[in-house]
Protein backbone atom coordinates (compact mmCIF):
# COMPACT_ATOMS: atom_id res chain seq x y z
CA UNK A 1 0.00 0.00 0.00
CA UNK A 2 1.23 3.57 -0.99
CA UNK A 3 3.46 4.96 2.07
CA UNK A 4 2.73 8.86 2.36
CA UNK A 5 5.36 11.13 1.79
CA UNK A 6 7.75 12.00 4.33
CA UNK A 7 6.37 8.89 6.61
CA UNK A 8 7.82 5.84 7.48
CA UNK A 9 10.48 4.12 9.66
CA UNK A 10 13.27 5.46 7.75
CA UNK A 11 12.34 9.34 8.17
CA UNK A 12 14.49 11.64 10.45
CA UNK A 13 15.91 9.98 13.54
CA UNK A 14 14.80 11.51 16.91
CA UNK A 15 18.23 12.06 18.59
CA UNK A 16 18.68 10.35 21.86
CA UNK A 17 19.79 13.04 25.12
CA UNK A 18 23.74 12.49 25.92
CA UNK A 19 23.48 11.38 29.05
CA UNK A 20 20.94 8.42 28.84
CA UNK A 21 22.33 4.90 30.33
CA UNK A 22 23.62 2.45 27.95
CA UNK A 23 22.36 -0.08 30.20
CA UNK A 24 20.84 -3.22 28.53
CA UNK A 25 18.61 -5.12 30.52
CA UNK A 26 16.75 -3.93 33.74
CA UNK A 27 15.92 -7.00 35.71
CA UNK A 28 13.71 -6.33 39.06
CA UNK A 29 14.83 -10.53 39.72
CA UNK A 30 18.11 -8.99 40.47
CA UNK A 31 18.82 -7.88 43.51
CA UNK A 32 21.74 -5.42 42.73
CA UNK A 33 19.30 -3.91 40.16
CA UNK A 34 16.76 -3.84 42.13
CA UNK A 35 18.66 -1.45 44.76
CA UNK A 36 19.31 0.67 42.03
CA UNK A 37 18.27 3.82 41.28
CA UNK A 38 18.05 3.16 37.26
CA UNK A 39 15.88 0.66 37.56
CA UNK A 40 13.18 2.30 40.33
CA UNK A 41 13.45 5.37 38.01
CA UNK A 42 12.69 3.33 34.67
CA UNK A 43 9.67 1.72 36.47
CA UNK A 44 8.32 4.99 37.78
CA UNK A 45 8.27 6.48 34.65
CA UNK A 46 6.70 3.40 33.16
CA UNK A 47 3.82 3.99 36.11
CA UNK A 48 3.36 7.66 35.38
CA UNK A 49 3.87 7.94 31.61
CA UNK A 50 3.43 4.74 30.02
CA UNK A 51 0.08 6.06 28.53
CA UNK A 52 1.94 9.42 27.06
CA UNK A 53 4.68 7.78 25.00
CA UNK A 54 5.64 10.54 22.62
CA UNK A 55 5.14 13.13 25.50
CA UNK A 56 7.90 11.19 27.72
CA UNK A 57 9.93 9.96 24.76
CA UNK A 58 10.85 13.87 23.66
CA UNK A 59 10.60 14.65 27.40
CA UNK A 60 13.63 11.71 27.64
CA UNK A 61 15.60 13.44 24.99
CA UNK A 62 15.41 16.86 26.63
CA UNK A 63 16.56 15.81 30.07
CA UNK A 64 18.60 12.77 29.90
CA UNK A 65 17.09 11.03 32.62
CA UNK A 66 13.42 8.98 33.41
CA UNK A 67 13.22 11.04 36.75
CA UNK A 68 14.17 14.46 34.83
CA UNK A 69 11.60 13.23 32.64
CA UNK A 70 8.60 12.79 35.24
CA UNK A 71 9.50 16.27 36.71
CA UNK A 72 9.36 18.07 33.34
CA UNK A 73 5.78 16.79 32.32
CA UNK A 74 4.63 15.63 36.01
CA UNK A 75 6.30 17.85 38.93
CA UNK A 76 3.37 16.82 41.05
CA UNK A 77 3.39 13.22 40.39
CA UNK A 78 5.23 10.94 43.06
CA UNK A 79 6.15 7.26 42.85
CA UNK A 80 6.05 6.24 46.33
CA UNK A 81 8.45 3.47 47.36
CA UNK A 82 5.97 1.15 48.63
CA UNK A 83 4.08 1.36 45.13
CA UNK A 84 7.53 0.56 43.05
CA UNK A 85 8.39 -2.20 45.28
CA UNK A 86 5.22 -3.80 44.71
CA UNK A 87 5.42 -2.78 40.89
CA UNK A 88 9.07 -4.19 41.06
CA UNK A 89 7.70 -7.59 42.80
CA UNK A 90 5.10 -8.29 40.24
CA UNK A 91 7.48 -7.91 37.52
CA UNK A 92 9.70 -10.56 39.48
CA UNK A 93 6.81 -12.79 39.28
CA UNK A 94 5.94 -12.76 36.00
CA UNK A 95 9.58 -13.15 34.89
CA UNK A 96 9.13 -9.75 33.07
CA UNK A 97 12.55 -7.32 32.30
CA UNK A 98 12.76 -3.95 31.58
CA UNK A 99 14.32 -2.69 28.44
CA UNK A 100 14.14 1.05 28.53
CA UNK A 101 14.33 3.21 25.51
CA UNK A 102 17.93 4.64 26.08
CA UNK A 103 18.89 0.81 25.67
CA UNK A 104 20.44 -0.60 23.03
CA UNK A 105 18.67 -3.53 23.32
CA UNK A 106 16.01 -1.73 22.51
CA UNK A 107 14.02 -2.54 18.92
CA UNK A 108 15.21 -0.56 16.64
CA UNK A 109 12.78 -0.77 14.58
CA UNK A 110 10.43 0.35 17.18
CA UNK A 111 12.79 2.83 18.13
CA UNK A 112 11.84 4.50 14.70
CA UNK A 113 8.41 5.29 14.71
CA UNK A 114 6.77 8.65 16.31
CA UNK A 115 5.71 7.45 19.45
CA UNK A 116 7.37 4.77 20.61
CA UNK A 117 7.18 2.89 23.87
CA UNK A 118 9.42 4.92 26.51
CA UNK A 119 9.66 1.73 28.45
CA UNK A 120 9.51 -2.28 27.62
CA UNK A 121 7.74 -5.19 29.97
CA UNK A 122 9.63 -8.46 28.14
CA UNK A 123 8.61 -11.73 29.14
CA UNK A 124 10.33 -14.67 26.89
CA UNK A 125 13.24 -14.06 24.02
CA UNK A 126 14.54 -10.37 23.75
CA UNK A 127 16.03 -11.32 20.85
CA UNK A 128 12.46 -12.12 19.21
CA UNK A 129 12.00 -8.21 19.09
CA UNK A 130 14.91 -8.27 16.64
CA UNK A 131 14.40 -10.44 13.85
CA UNK A 132 12.44 -9.95 10.78
CA UNK A 133 8.97 -9.67 11.41
CA UNK A 134 5.42 -10.05 10.14
CA UNK A 135 2.40 -9.18 12.07
CA UNK A 136 -0.92 -11.13 11.35
CA UNK A 137 -4.40 -9.63 13.17
CA UNK A 138 -7.67 -10.01 12.11
CA UNK A 139 -10.92 -10.66 13.68
CA UNK A 140 -11.91 -12.24 16.97
CA UNK A 141 -14.87 -13.95 15.26
CA UNK A 142 -13.42 -15.09 12.51
CA UNK A 143 -14.57 -17.91 9.93
CA UNK A 144 -13.43 -20.92 9.29
CA UNK A 145 -12.19 -19.77 6.18
CA UNK A 146 -10.11 -16.74 7.47
CA UNK A 147 -8.60 -18.92 10.60
CA UNK A 148 -7.27 -21.34 7.97
CA UNK A 149 -5.96 -18.76 6.23
CA UNK A 150 -3.66 -17.35 9.37
CA UNK A 151 -2.61 -20.71 10.36
CA UNK A 152 -1.44 -21.22 6.55
CA UNK A 153 -0.13 -18.09 6.50
CA UNK A 154 1.48 -17.93 9.65
CA UNK A 155 2.65 -21.26 10.10
CA UNK A 156 5.09 -21.02 5.94
CA UNK A 157 6.49 -17.84 7.20
CA UNK A 158 7.61 -18.86 10.38
CA UNK A 159 8.89 -21.89 8.39
CA UNK A 160 10.91 -19.80 6.51
CA UNK A 161 12.31 -17.78 9.69
CA UNK A 162 10.23 -14.63 10.31
CA UNK A 163 8.95 -13.88 13.45
CA UNK A 164 4.88 -14.09 13.85
CA UNK A 165 3.94 -10.94 16.03
CA UNK A 166 0.24 -10.53 17.04
CA UNK A 167 -1.95 -9.69 19.96
CA UNK A 168 -2.95 -12.90 21.76
CA UNK A 169 -6.82 -12.08 21.17
CA UNK A 170 -9.56 -14.16 20.29
CA UNK A 171 -9.63 -15.86 16.53
CA UNK A 172 -7.05 -14.74 14.24
CA UNK A 173 -4.33 -13.77 16.40
CA UNK A 174 -4.38 -16.75 18.18
CA UNK A 175 -4.22 -19.14 14.79
CA UNK A 176 -1.57 -17.03 14.00
CA UNK A 177 0.59 -17.84 17.13
CA UNK A 178 -0.44 -21.29 17.62
CA UNK A 179 0.54 -22.10 13.91
CA UNK A 180 4.04 -19.77 14.41
CA UNK A 181 4.63 -22.75 17.61
CA UNK A 182 3.56 -25.44 15.97
CA UNK A 183 5.44 -24.72 12.88
CA UNK A 184 9.16 -24.78 15.33
CA UNK A 185 8.66 -20.77 14.87
CA UNK A 186 8.74 -17.98 17.04
CA UNK A 187 5.98 -15.58 17.95
CA UNK A 188 5.42 -12.22 20.07
CA UNK A 189 2.58 -11.10 21.51
CA UNK A 190 2.03 -7.41 22.67
CA UNK A 191 -0.34 -7.02 25.04
CA UNK A 192 -3.01 -4.01 26.17
CA UNK A 193 -2.58 -5.03 30.13
CA UNK A 194 0.29 -5.13 32.77
CA UNK A 195 2.92 -7.78 31.87
CA UNK A 196 1.67 -9.65 35.24
CA UNK A 197 -1.58 -10.07 33.42
CA UNK A 198 -2.90 -12.38 30.34
CA UNK A 199 -5.81 -11.04 28.22
CA UNK A 200 -8.45 -12.79 27.66
CA UNK A 201 -7.73 -15.19 30.27
CA UNK A 202 -8.68 -18.12 28.71
CA UNK A 203 -5.22 -17.72 26.99
CA UNK A 204 -2.76 -18.37 29.87
CA UNK A 205 -1.49 -21.41 28.57
CA UNK A 206 -0.81 -19.83 25.09
CA UNK A 207 1.14 -17.17 26.58
CA UNK A 208 3.07 -19.18 28.74
CA UNK A 209 4.00 -21.68 25.31
CA UNK A 210 4.81 -18.20 23.67
CA UNK A 211 7.05 -16.88 26.36
CA UNK A 212 8.96 -20.15 25.87
CA UNK A 213 9.53 -19.63 22.06
CA UNK A 214 9.14 -16.06 21.89
CA UNK A 215 7.75 -13.31 24.05
CA UNK A 216 5.20 -11.33 25.30
CA UNK A 217 5.37 -7.67 25.63
CA UNK A 218 3.80 -5.18 26.76
CA UNK A 219 4.21 -0.97 27.69
CA UNK A 220 2.29 -0.57 30.21
CA UNK A 221 2.97 -0.67 34.01
CA UNK A 222 2.24 -3.80 36.39
CA UNK A 223 -1.24 -4.73 37.84
CA UNK A 224 -2.72 -2.59 34.17
CA UNK A 225 -6.44 -4.57 33.37
CA UNK A 226 -7.10 -4.23 29.77
CA UNK A 227 -9.24 -1.47 28.96
CA UNK A 228 -10.98 -0.23 25.67
CA UNK A 229 -8.51 2.72 24.88
CA UNK A 230 -5.35 0.52 25.67
CA UNK A 231 -5.93 -1.59 22.05
CA UNK A 232 -5.43 1.10 19.79
CA UNK A 233 -2.01 2.05 21.55
CA UNK A 234 -0.59 -1.20 21.65
CA UNK A 235 -2.01 -1.70 18.06
CA UNK A 236 0.84 1.16 17.28
CA UNK A 237 3.49 -1.20 19.04
CA UNK A 238 2.43 -4.54 16.95
CA UNK A 239 2.85 -3.03 13.69
CA UNK A 240 6.28 -1.15 14.74
CA UNK A 241 7.59 -4.10 15.56
CA UNK A 242 7.03 -5.51 11.84
CA UNK A 243 8.27 -5.14 8.04
CA UNK A 244 4.96 -6.01 7.39
CA UNK A 245 1.01 -6.18 8.32
CA UNK A 246 -1.01 -8.73 7.31
CA UNK A 247 -5.13 -8.25 8.00
CA UNK A 248 -7.00 -11.41 7.41
CA UNK A 249 -10.50 -10.57 7.97
CA UNK A 250 -11.90 -7.56 9.52
CA UNK A 251 -15.18 -5.78 9.83
CA UNK A 252 -16.07 -2.60 8.58
CA UNK A 253 -15.18 -1.11 12.20
CA UNK A 254 -12.22 -3.37 13.63
CA UNK A 255 -9.14 -2.66 15.81
CA UNK A 256 -6.94 -4.52 13.09
CA UNK A 257 -8.13 -2.05 10.69
CA UNK A 258 -6.51 0.40 13.22
CA UNK A 259 -3.24 -1.91 13.18
CA UNK A 260 -3.52 -1.35 8.98
CA UNK A 261 -3.34 2.83 9.69
CA UNK A 262 -0.76 2.35 12.74
CA UNK A 263 1.43 0.19 9.75
CA UNK A 264 0.80 3.23 6.98
CA UNK A 265 1.77 6.07 9.14
CA UNK A 266 5.12 4.00 10.06
CA UNK A 267 5.93 3.41 6.62
CA UNK A 268 5.04 -0.62 6.81
CA UNK A 269 4.54 -2.71 3.87
CA UNK A 270 0.98 -3.80 4.25
CA UNK A 271 -0.78 -7.01 2.90
CA UNK A 272 -4.45 -8.24 2.79
CA UNK A 273 -6.06 -11.62 2.37
CA UNK A 274 -8.87 -11.10 0.05
CA UNK A 275 -12.52 -12.78 0.70
CA UNK A 276 -16.23 -12.54 -0.27
CA UNK A 277 -17.51 -9.80 -0.84
CA UNK A 278 -20.69 -10.57 0.80
CA UNK A 279 -19.39 -11.67 4.07
CA UNK A 280 -19.25 -9.02 6.74
CA UNK A 281 -15.54 -10.33 7.78
CA UNK A 282 -14.26 -9.50 4.21
CA UNK A 283 -15.25 -5.54 4.19
CA UNK A 284 -12.25 -4.55 5.83
CA UNK A 285 -9.50 -6.27 3.99
CA UNK A 286 -11.42 -6.14 0.54
CA UNK A 287 -11.22 -2.30 1.05
CA UNK A 288 -7.79 -2.52 1.86
CA UNK A 289 -6.91 -4.02 -1.63
CA UNK A 290 -9.23 -1.77 -2.77
CA UNK A 291 -7.19 1.29 -2.25
CA UNK A 292 -3.86 -0.49 -2.81
CA UNK A 293 -2.89 -3.20 -0.47
CA UNK A 294 -0.72 -6.18 -1.26
CA UNK A 295 -2.79 -8.75 -1.90
CA UNK A 296 -1.96 -12.26 0.02
CA UNK A 297 -2.51 -15.59 -1.85
CA UNK A 298 0.48 -17.32 0.22
CA UNK A 299 3.36 -16.76 2.31
CA UNK A 300 5.43 -16.00 -0.41
CA UNK A 301 3.50 -13.29 -1.78
CA UNK A 302 4.83 -11.43 1.75
CA UNK A 303 8.24 -13.02 1.65
CA UNK A 304 8.89 -11.77 -2.27
CA UNK A 305 7.27 -8.29 -1.45
CA UNK A 306 9.55 -7.78 1.66
CA UNK A 307 12.67 -9.16 0.40
CA UNK A 308 12.85 -12.17 2.57
CA UNK A 309 11.89 -14.41 -0.17
CA UNK A 310 14.67 -17.22 0.01
CA UNK A 311 15.73 -20.37 -2.25
CA UNK A 312 13.09 -22.52 -1.09
CA UNK A 313 9.68 -23.37 -1.18
CA UNK A 314 7.19 -22.04 1.63
CA UNK A 315 7.32 -24.55 4.03
CA UNK A 316 10.62 -26.03 3.58
CA UNK A 317 13.16 -26.25 6.40
CA UNK A 318 15.57 -22.79 6.78
CA UNK A 319 18.86 -23.60 5.59
CA UNK A 320 21.62 -23.02 7.95
CA UNK A 321 23.51 -19.49 7.94
CA UNK A 322 26.81 -19.92 6.83
CA UNK A 323 29.00 -17.51 8.68
CA UNK A 324 30.64 -14.53 6.36
CA UNK A 325 34.24 -14.56 6.44
CA UNK A 326 35.96 -11.41 6.75
CA UNK A 327 38.81 -9.66 6.38
CA UNK A 328 41.09 -9.22 9.53
CA UNK A 329 40.53 -5.82 9.64
CA UNK A 330 36.34 -5.70 8.73
CA UNK A 331 36.73 -8.88 11.77
CA UNK A 332 38.10 -6.59 14.22
CA UNK A 333 35.55 -3.80 13.61
CA UNK A 334 32.66 -6.32 14.32
CA UNK A 335 34.06 -7.85 17.21
CA UNK A 336 35.05 -4.07 18.86
CA UNK A 337 31.22 -3.33 17.85
CA UNK A 338 29.77 -6.47 19.11
CA UNK A 339 31.78 -5.56 22.54
CA UNK A 340 29.84 -2.04 23.16
CA UNK A 341 28.11 0.13 20.42
CA UNK A 342 30.35 2.97 19.74
CA UNK A 343 30.40 6.48 17.56
CA UNK A 344 32.78 6.37 14.74
CA UNK A 345 35.07 8.53 16.55
CA UNK A 346 35.07 6.07 19.80
CA UNK A 347 35.45 3.08 17.10
CA UNK A 348 38.44 4.73 15.89
CA UNK A 349 40.23 5.52 19.30
CA UNK A 350 39.42 1.55 20.87
CA UNK A 351 40.94 0.26 17.40
CA UNK A 352 43.62 2.93 17.46
CA UNK A 353 42.91 3.93 13.72
CA UNK A 354 41.98 7.12 12.29
CA UNK A 355 38.26 7.69 11.29
CA UNK A 356 39.09 8.60 7.78
CA UNK A 357 40.84 5.00 7.58
CA UNK A 358 37.70 3.53 8.75
CA UNK A 359 35.11 4.82 6.13
CA UNK A 360 35.52 2.24 3.19
CA UNK A 361 34.91 -0.64 5.71
CA UNK A 362 32.35 0.74 7.37
CA UNK A 363 30.29 1.61 4.43
CA UNK A 364 31.01 -2.19 2.94
CA UNK A 365 30.36 -3.58 6.66
CA UNK A 366 26.52 -1.30 6.18
CA UNK A 367 25.77 -2.49 2.88
CA UNK A 368 26.47 -6.29 3.62
CA UNK A 369 24.04 -5.84 6.66
CA UNK A 370 26.38 -6.46 9.38
CA UNK A 371 26.93 -3.30 10.63
CA UNK A 372 23.86 -0.41 11.44
CA UNK A 373 23.75 3.03 12.70
CA UNK A 374 21.70 3.30 15.60
CA UNK A 375 18.86 6.43 16.07
CA UNK A 376 21.41 8.01 18.09
CA UNK A 377 24.19 7.87 15.62
CA UNK A 378 26.24 4.86 17.15
CA UNK A 379 27.52 1.73 14.70
CA UNK A 380 26.12 -1.37 16.51
CA UNK A 381 26.66 -4.80 14.93
CA UNK A 382 24.14 -6.99 13.96
CA UNK A 383 24.24 -10.39 15.59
Amino acid sequence: MPTPAGEGNLGTPRSRGASLSDLEILDPADPLARASATLRGWAALQIELALAPEAAVDALDATGDPRGAMALLRPAARVGAAQLDRALDALARAGAVLVPFSSPAYPWRLSQIRDPAPVLSVVGDRSALEAPAVAIVGARAATVYGLAAARQLAGDLARAGVVIVSGLARGIDAAAHEAALEAGGRTVAVQACGPDRVYPRAHHRLAARIAQQGALVTELPPGTPPRRQHFPLRNRLISGLCRGLVVVEARERSGSLVSAQHALSQGIDVFAVPGPITAPTSVGPNRLLRDGAHPVLEAGDVLDALGLAASRKAGSPPPAAAAPVLAPGLRAIVQALQRRPATRDELARSLGRSGASLALELLELELSGLVRIDRDGRLRAVR
